[in-house]
């Protein structure tokens, strides 16, 4: 597949590292060069210097061959111009845009990104991704990591072990036996920084971080085998009241649980829009570094703090005061993924990657064959693939034990129409099955190879 990445700052790159890392024809283009230089000498990829919407530009990048193009710059008026390019001079079959700008985003205006007006195949908002992965966060506030799959009747958690676990030092095959009602697979197992893909005979141990698949009606008990609990979350403070502070508290607000939440923004402007647009949530004007501010909102009393500014320092250091003060969970959103280390050993309980959420969201959309979801695990060393088994795939019509997985590859769910179930060796997966696996970076080519890569999917 031959593809242009318009754009090479973080997710840009992100997105190049993936597609170059499975052979795919990957060309950088960007108006600094020294972002381009970083691409060329690190990634198996070709790079042009130069505005991306300029048509000479795309030109020679390739354009008129292009399989992809995916508009990832800072500016969502360049990304919209090089879709409307790519479109109406090169017809580029697929065009993937990052839009930032809410007002571009506005469901009132969908209409303006039909072929016939301004041709972008999938809108991304990095935003809405954030938001949408603060809410999960909230959900599993025992868990580093969540994420839905398989319509969401199954749930992904990361969790850390501690000392208390029950089940340390127990042979992972064990497990069924000694919990024979419980549908959870334990897919992967990060040892020491190390991520892998786990055998039955593996055992866990305090101090790993696994990666397990449940059912969602599961969750609280899968929780309580891996010594977490679960605690119902009734008050939320929200640092930050910009577009995902904004969007969070929305969610919240029109939510089946009621949940008591509070927006601390420094803007004046900004709170006072937020004010004007939330409803039953109470938005406080200063600053979230502000312990006397802080008291005020009931930091003692609430249930988790969300520090969501455009400022990591201010976001880590809100966490690291709230939880001070007797928060017991905080998450904190985090843009320069080098901060990540910290983040544990200041008590900062998970946090946000704006670069992960986003890349995550572009593959979703980038995978051959029936892919219908993909979720990159810490930086970018697995994915979770959800996707349709199709007649032609070399897996349709097999058991689970003789499908020739790499040993980075392990199914976590299985759904048969609408019923969703864990894998067994001897579970037959058919053609039109819905799976949920986990592959370590190395073994995704195989992984759509086993899916049935073809060129259906365009």
């Amino acid at each position: 597949m031959k593809v242009i990445i318009c754009g090479a700052g973080q997710v840009g790159w992100q997105i190049a590292r993936h597609l170059s890392g499975e052979k795919n024809d990957v060309t950088v283009v960007d108006n600094n060069p020294e972002l381009v230089r970083r691409a060329t000498d690190s990634l198996d990829v070709q790079g042009i210097a130069g505005f991306a919407s300029y048509p000479d530009v795309l030109d020679r990048a390739g354009a008129r061959d292009a399989d992809m193009i995916i508009a990832a710059t800072y500016s969502d008026e360049v990304n919209m111009v090089t879709c409307q390019v790519a479109h109406s001079v090169f017809a580029v079959p697929r065009k993937i845009a990052r839009l930032r700008s809410q007002a571009y985003l506005d469901v009132v205006y969908s209409d303006l990104y039909r072929r016939d007006h301004m041709p972008i195949d999938v809108v991304i908002s990095p935003e809405l991704e954030v938001a949408e992965a603060a809410l999960k966060r909230l959900t599993a506030p025992a868990a580093f990591d969540t994420e839905l799959f398989l319509d969401g009747k199954v749930q992904m958690l990361g969790l850390s072990l501690d000392e208390d676990c029950p089940v340390l030092n127990t042979p992972l095959r064990q497990l069924t036996d000694l919990f024979s009602t419980l549908r959870a697979v334990v897919v992967g197992v990060r040892r020491r920084g190390s991520l892998f893909a786990p055998e039955p005979g593996d055992q866990l141990f305090t101090g790993d971080e696994i990666y397990v698949f449940t059912f969602s009606e599961d969750v609280g008990r899968t929780m309580e085998v891996f010594g977490k609990t679960q605690k119902k979350q009734e008050r939320a403070i929200i640092v930050g009241g910009g577009n995902v502070g904004l969007m969070v508290a929305q969610r919240l607000e029109s939510g089946a649980e009621r949940v008591r939440t509070k927006v601390i923004e420094r803007s004046r402007a900004t709170a006072e829009k937020a004010a004007e647009l939330l409803e039953r949530t109470i938005v406080l004007h200063g600053d979230g570094l502000d312990s006397a501010l802080l008291a005020e909102a009931g930091v003692a009393r609430a249930d988790a703090i969300l520090a969501v500014t455009d400022d990591d320092k201010t976001n880590m250091l809100a966490s690291v005061r709230a939880k001070a003060n007797g928060c017991p969970l905080a998450i904190a959103l985090i843009n320069d993924p080098t901060l990540a280390p910290l983040m544990a050993p200041l008590g900062i309980d998970a946090f946000i990657n704006p670069r992960a959420t986003t890349v995550s969201s572009i593959l979703r959309h980038i995978r051959h064959g029936r892919v219908r979801g993909v979720y990159s695990v810490g930086d970018a060393e697995a994915e979770i693939i959800e996707a349709e088994v199709l007649s032609t795939s070399p897996i349709a019509g097999q058991q689970v034990r003789d499908i020739d997985f790499p040993e980075g590859v392990l199914i976590g769910a299985i759904m048969k129409g609408k019923d969703v179930i864990k894998p067994k060796g001897g579970t037959r997966v058919e053609e039109g099955d819905v799976i949920a696996l986990f592959s370590m970076a190395a073994d995704v080519p195989e992984v759509e190879r086993l899916l049935q890569v073809s060129i259906d999917f365009f």
